[in-house]
């Protein structure tokens, strides 16, 4: 395995981090795994609303936090997979199908992924996003392999 590489972005606004994302689903090939990690209004949400936007998800689509069906699949370029497991109680992921759904040549992106614990795949996409004001975050990339590493140098040269 490849050693990790990271990359730090500020975005000034909402319309920014929806920017940011769409350049990753642009980007993005078949069985990309994003883990997202950030507290209740940071931003997660909003990042997979642009990813969807960079995965050609249909204009008109509206992308909201599955938080209570826990996924949320929109066809693209690729499929999107959304995942919310805020609300996962106890359990296995297998019960919901995830493990099987990151295996599927889409784009799985997981809200909450902290809670997979030992069940997070090797290949990964890992973005922390930090709120430092009302409207600025900053999103700490971390590629986990070398397709998210190939990713994240292509993404250091467009944003």
């Amino acid at each position: 395995m490849t050693p990790p590489m990271t990359c730090h972005v500020i975005s000034e606004s909402p319309k920014d981090t929806r920017r940011i994302a769409a350049h990753i689903g642009r980007l993005a090939q078949p069985q990309l795994v994003i883990t997202l990690y950030g507290d209740l209004g940071s931003g997660k949400t909003c990042f997979v609303q642009g990813l969807a936007r960079g995965l050609q998800v249909a204009d008109g689509t509206y992308v909201t936090s599955p938080s209570y069906t826990l996924i949320h699949s929109y066809p693209g370029r690729l499929t999107l997979h959304h995942v919310d497991l805020y609300r996962l109680a106890g359990g296995d992921v297998d019960d919901i199908g995830l493990l099987d759904l990151m295996a599927e040549p889409g784009v799985t992106a997981i809200e909450w992924s902290e809670r997979l614990a030992d069940d997070l795949p090797e290949e990964r996409l890992a973005i922390d996003i930090q709120p430092m004001d009302d409207t600025t975050r900053r999103l700490d990339m971390t590629a986990y392999g070398l397709a998210p590493k190939i990713l994240l140098q292509e993404l250091s040269k467009i944003i």
